[in-house]
């Protein structure tokens, strides 16, 4: 993928043009995390049941996951439904399952045709079978594309994966004086993938609840105010941008950002 992509996908002279222009693709973040913020208090402001909220977010799902991969963005991750949500009300999860069905419905064409790979990381196997059935489709339909990774978070926790992770090792024989940090990332929900590089946050909340804990250590944190249901390529585009223009430091020395 390339500027050539972004263009012919966004409107000539557009302030989305614009931007493309600007981001540097040979300093794109490898791997790009998004905590999708905000639903709720969309819905909210415009006296709407929380469920519309959800709703108003699969447009900026599709719209993110398209352009991250015309970017050229090796991985995109979007955290979708942690193992806290299950608190929640029993219609709104049920909202947000059937929500996450008609997506992977709907939108498979357009995962195939961008050259997309869809994979879940969380506790799949906890979701209920029909739930499971779609996930496990549009997986397999996508296994053979060679483009963006593109991860949903379903029933994810953190620091559950870290749990999963040490009982897997231990599963696999594991001694302790073998595990070292590369070995331990191996049986983690991301294994063969990089760490993000980018992690973004909408609705100004500036926490990081439980998303990818260990593979978030050095991550650069952009936050947006805008909620998730308006985030569209133009808030992604400011978000790359910004990110070129840091200094990454991993604990030691500064170092300008580079190619992924």
């Amino acid at each position: 993928m390339s500027l050539e992509d972004v263009l012919t996908w966004v409107e000539r002279g557009s302030a989305e043009a614009e931007l493309a222009r600007q981001i540097d693709f040979d300093r794109l973040p490898a791997h790009v995390a998004i905590i999708m913020d905000g639903n709720g208090r969309w819905a909210a402001q415009r006296s709407l049941p929380r469920v519309q909220g959800h709703r108003a977010g699969i447009d900026s799902v599709r719209d993110v996951v398209e352009a991250s991969a015309r970017l050229g963005v090796q991985v995109l991750t979007l955290y979708a439904f942690s193992v806290e949500n299950w608190k929640r009300p029993p219609t709104e999860v049920a909202t947000l399952m059937a929500l996450l069905k008609r997506y992977l419905r709907s939108e498979l064409r357009m995962l195939l045709d961008n050259n997309i790979r869809f994979k879940v990381v969380g506790r799949e196997h906890e979701l209920a079978p029909d739930v499971r059935d779609e996930l496990v489709f549009a997986a397999r339909q996508t296994e053979l594309n060679t483009g963006m990774q593109f991860n949903i978070a379903l029933n994810y926790g953190g620091r559950a994966e870290v749990v999963d992770a040490a009982r897997r090792a231990i599963e696999a024989g594991v001694h302790a004086d073998e595990l070292d940090e590369e070995r331990f990332a191996g049986f983690l929900y991301t294994a063969g993938q990089p760490d993000p590089d980018l992690l973004i946050r909408t609705s100004g909340e500036m926490r990081v609840s439980n998303f990818l804990l260990w593979q978030i250590a050095y991550a650069e944190i952009w936050v947006t105010e805008t909620l998730w249901p308006d985030f569209r390529r133009q808030h992604l585009f400011d978000a790359v941008l910004a990110y070129q223009k840091r200094e990454r430091r991993y604990g030691g020395i500064a170092r300008p950002v580079v190619a992924g």
